[in-house]
């Protein structure tokens, strides 16, 4: 009985010390817990990575930079502004290196306005400085915007994307005009800066 109480491992613990064995059973559940998270985590972050490649977010349109110019909503005639029957305008340009095709669309104030927009070949941006309207323009893909003018004035439109050597001459502009006027405006005209001084 003598040789017990000798023994410091067979005395009892002083109060607030945790025994060895509560530690390591307490410390395999966080390591068991913390494992688990890690493996849910990384389970959403393959799996909303797979679902983000097969079906991006937003409003996704696809179309094919090879052939925007030959047919659909983005051949040559159909491009610059164009009044809809709900009495918006669209207005539609294609980026490519190094301009916006066409280089100047006029629209109407107070009206509301979409612009849509496609890359024919490498990314670009899409500014509007002192408006809402900020997009990247992606080649195979048509990017959308939706704004309203509330003061007629003229609009610098830069590519804000480096696009390549050229990148910093690519600007174009949006001509914001009076209701009555743009009624009175051709197609050509709508699409000609120039000629509105």
């Amino acid at each position: 009985m003598a040789e017990s109480s000798t023994n410091p491992l067979a005395a009892p613990l002083p109060d607030g010390i945790v025994p060895a064995e509560v530690i390591a059973r307490t410390e395999k559940r966080w390591i068991k817990m913390m494992a688990s998270m890690l493996l849910i985590m990384l389970v959403v972050i393959v799996a909303t990575g797979i679902a983000g490649a097969l079906h991006p977010p937003s409003n996704v349109e696809v179309i094919d930079p090879m052939t925007l110019h030959l047919r659909g909503e983005f051949v040559e005639s159909n491009l610059g502004t164009a009044a809809e029957p709900d009495g918006s305008v669209t207005v539609r340009l294609i980026a490519q290196q190094y301009e916006f095709v066409p280089r100047c669309v006029t629209v109407p104030a107070g009206t509301p306005v979409v612009f849509r927009l496609t890359s024919a070949d490498v990314v670009h941006g899409f500014l509007l400085p002192d408006t809402n309207v900020n997009t990247m323009v992606v080649p195979g893909f048509v990017a959308e915007v939706r704004t309203r003018f509330a003061n007629e004035g003229e609009y610098a439109m830069p590519c804000h994307e480096y696009c390549g050597l050229g990148h910093h001459a690519m600007w174009a502009h949006v001509r914001v005009v009076p209701k009555k006027r743009f009624a009175n405006l051709s197609a050509v005209e709508r699409i000609n800066c120039d000629s509105q001084q």
